[in-house]
């Protein structure tokens, strides 16, 4: 599924992606491929997106951190203070601040 994480000032993240987790206002939930469409809002917390290595290494973002898994996967944890999402057709976009 592809993920775009986006804020007011750019875009953080914009890439294919095996699984998200993301801090919603009455709890964390997990999105992966062929999700059901949905619409929620986030509080502030830690959105856990989970990608192959190759496509982590692609990408350019000092404010993440990564931990590598035996396999071949990476983590990367971004902070945000709240926001709103929206997943339709395995697209998922992130509207974070």
């Amino acid at each position: 599924m592809h993920l775009q994480i986006i804020t007011p000032e750019f875009v953080v993240f914009d890439a294919e992606v095996d699984a998200v987790t993301l801090p919603g206002k009455d709890g964390e939930f997990q999105l992966l491929n062929n999700h059901a469409p949905i619409v929620a809002t986030l509080g502030e917390g830690t959105i856990k997106i989970k990608v192959h290595t190759k496509t982590f290494e692609d990408f350019d973002n000092q404010s993440g951190k990564v931990y590598s898994s035996p396999s071949n996967e990476s983590t990367l944890l971004l902070d945000i203070k709240g926001g709103t999402i929206e997943m339709s057709n395995n697209k998922v976009i992130v509207l974070a601040n």
